[in-house]
C-alpha cells in the first residue's frame, strides 16, 4: 500500500499477493490492475505520455491535438469514470467548462490508503457533485470490489449520465486471439456518423448479443476482436432484463489470462462497447491505439444531457439516470483477474458477494 507516481503520474496503489490495483489523482482513472505472476495489466494505456488534466492548456498542449476530445485524451488511462455526461456535452455545456465525458474524468481527486483499502474523492465544481470511490482486495486474491458513493451538492434534481469507461489495451488485447462474452441481449449500432462512417459495422442497426450486421451484408463477430489491421466500431447493448446482475468477461489465449467486470443491472442496465485499432490518425493517436471500450453505465448512447433526456428510454429501458436534490446514490461492482483456460459463457454475483464462473 503506497502513495507515489505511475508513469510519471501521481498516484496511489494497494496490492496482494497476485494483483495490485493503482488509481491516478488526476481524473481518479483505475490505471492499472497487474497480474503479478505474467506481469500484465489489461487495462489500456495510450501510446502517448500523459499529464495531470489539471495543467492541461490548449496553446501549451498541441500534442494532444485541436479537438474537443484534447483535455481527456491529456491524462486518460485504463478505467476511467463518466460523469455526468457520456460522452460530447451541449455546445452551450462546452463554452461554459464542461469536457467530453464531464467533469469526472479531468478533475483532481484525494486519493487516501488505509486499512487495505484506497479511496479515491473528488468535486465536481461545474456539476455540483462529490464523487468518492472505494477499492479494495477480496481474500481470494483474484477479486477487486468497488464501491461508489455519488452525493448531489445543489437543491437541485438532477438527470445524469454515469459511466464505467473500462478500457482494454495490449498486450492483453491482440487483434483476432482477444475474446469477449456479456450477459446482453438487444443491441445497436451507432449512428453512420460515428467515427466519420469509418466502421464496418451497418450503421442504425439493431440485433442480438455479441453478432452485429455488417455494411454490406454479413455480420460482424462482437465476441473476438477483429483480425483486421484496421477497424473501429461503437454498438449499444441491454443488460439481459431477466438477471438481476451483469457481467462482461475477456480473455487473452497467450496469457490465459480471464479479465472482466460484475455488476448490479439496477445501477447500470446498459453496456457499450467501443472499438479503436488503428483507425484514428489525428493527434495524439495517430494511427496507433489499440483498444476496446467495455463501458457499463446508465446510459446507452454518446451524447449531451439534453440528448440523453430527449430520447428518454431505448429499449423499454431508461437512457438515464436521477439523483434528488441533496441526494445520494451508491453502486458497488467487482473486477476480477484470474488464469483460465478458456472463456466462461456466463459469470454471476452470488449472495456471497463471491463471482461464479461456468
Amino acid at each position: 500500500m503506497r502513495l507515489g507516481t505511475y508513469r510519471g503520474r501521481k498516484a496511489a496503489s494497494i496490492e496482494n499477493r497476485s494483483l495490485r490495483v493503482t488509481v491516478l489523482a488526476g481524473g481518479g482513472h483505475v490505471a492499472e490492475i497487474l497480474h503479478k505472476a505474467t506481469n500484465i495489466n489489461p487495462l489500456w494505456i495510450p501510446p502517448w505520455s500523459s499529464i495531470e488534466p489539471s495543467s492541461y492548456g490548449r496553446e501549451t498542449h498541441p500534442e494532444y491535438g485541436s479537438s474537443d476530445e484534447a483535455l481527456i485524451l491529456s491524462g486518460i488511462m485504463g478505467h476511467s469514470i463518466c460523469l455526468d455526461t457520456y460522452g460530447s456535452p451541449s455546445p452551450e455545456e462546452f463554452a461554459a467548462g464542461v469536457p467530453i465525458h464531464g467533469e469526472g474524468p479531468v478533475v483532481d481527486y484525494e486519493l487516501n490508503v488505509r486499512d487495505g483499502s484506497l479511496c479515491a474523492c473528488g468535486i465536481l465544481p461545474l456539476a455540483q457533485l462529490q464523487f468518492k470511490r472505494e477499492v479494495g482486495l477480496d481474500d481470494d486474491g483474484q477479486t477487486i470490489h468497488f464501491t461508489e458513493t455519488l452525493h448531489n451538492l445543489s437543491s437541485s434534481d438532477r438527470p445524469i449520465a454515469w459511466t464505467q469507461h473500462v478500457t482494454l489495451g495490449p498486450p492483453f488485447l491482440e487483434p483476432g486471439r482477444t475474446e469477449f462474452r456479456a450477459a446482453v441481449t438487444t443491441a445497436r449500432t451507432a449512428g453512420a456518423n460515428f467515427g466519420d462512417g469509418r466502421s464496418a459495422q451497418e450503421p442504425d442497426s439493431e440485433f442480438e448479443g455479441l453478432t452485429c450486421p455488417r455494411k454490406g451484408g454479413g455480420l460482424i463477430d462482437l465476441r473476438v476482436f477483429p483480425e483486421q489491421s484496421k477497424s473501429a466500431g461503437f454498438t449499444t447493448h441491454l443488460v439481459d432484463p431477466h438477471r438481476e446482475d451483469a457481467f462482461f468477461a475477456a480473455w487473452s489465449p497467450k496469457s490465459t489470462l480471464l479479465f472482466g467486470y460484475a455488476w448490479k443491472r439496477r445501477d447500470f442496465p446498459w453496456l457499450c462497447r467501443w472499438e479503436e485499432n488503428h483507425m484514428r490518425s489525428d493527434p495524439p493517436w495517430h494511427g496507433k491505439a489499440l483498444a476496446c471500450g467495455m463501458e457499463f453505465g446508465k446510459s446507452p448512447i454518446l451524447g449531451s444531457r439534453r440528448e440523453m433526456v430527449a430520447l428518454g428510454t431505448l429499449f423499454d429501458t431508461p437512457a438515464y439516470g436521477w439523483i434528488p436534490a441533496g441526494g445520494r446514490l451508491c453502486a458497488e461492482y467487482r473486477a476480477f483477474l484470474r488464469f483460465a483456460d478458456s472463456i466462461p459463457e456466463n459469470v454471476s454475483w452470488q449472495g456471497n458477494r463471491r463471482l461464479r464462473f461456468v
